[in-house]
């Protein structure tokens, strides 16, 4: 599995910094059509401070907004002017979780383009663990102009 795009080119396309970036790495890229990402889940994730300290486990809302995080490099990497873009979560359609994600998985991260358009965009996403999904749902998302300043 090769890297395309390094958690500093992802870092060219999408706004989120850490603690919120949660995609490490794009290892398959089709453009306007499907990518799949990895996250590297770690003990010392922020949100297993309280998510549970004795059983710690990637909150599901989490794994939706990593696979939002790949959709929007899909997305974002066909605009001229992505630097100028942000992408808003509009909707949440079918999601459903699976399995518990704990650190030391790798979590991959699939979108598939339902819709890709000038600004709404539309995407069927997968995250497994070992090819088991955790989660999935549709997701969408507006682009919109990142506030100038």
């Amino acid at each position: 599995m090769s890297v395309l795009l390094d958690s500093r080119a992802i870092q060219e396309i999408l706004p989120h910094r850490y603690p919120f970036l949660l995609v490490d790495k794009i290892v398959e890229l089709e453009p306007k059509v499907r990518i799949v990402g990895i996250k590297q889940v770690t003990v010392n994730e922020y949100f297993f401070q309280g998510h549970f300290p004795d059983a710690p486990v990637m909150p599901g809302v989490l794994q939706i907004e990593a696979l939002a995080q790949v959709g929007a490099i899909l997305a974002l990497r066909e605009f001229e002017d992505r630097h100028s873009k942000i992408p808003f979560f509009s909707g949440i359609e079918n999601a459903r979780f699976r399995r518990p994600v704990v650190p030391g998985d790798t979590l991959t991260l699939e979108v598939t383009a339902i819709r890709i358009g000038s600004k709404v965009q539309k995407m069927r996403g997968e995250a497994k663990v070992d090819g088991q999904i955790t989660a999935e749902a549709e997701i969408m998302c507006i682009i919109g102009d990142r506030p100038k300043g």
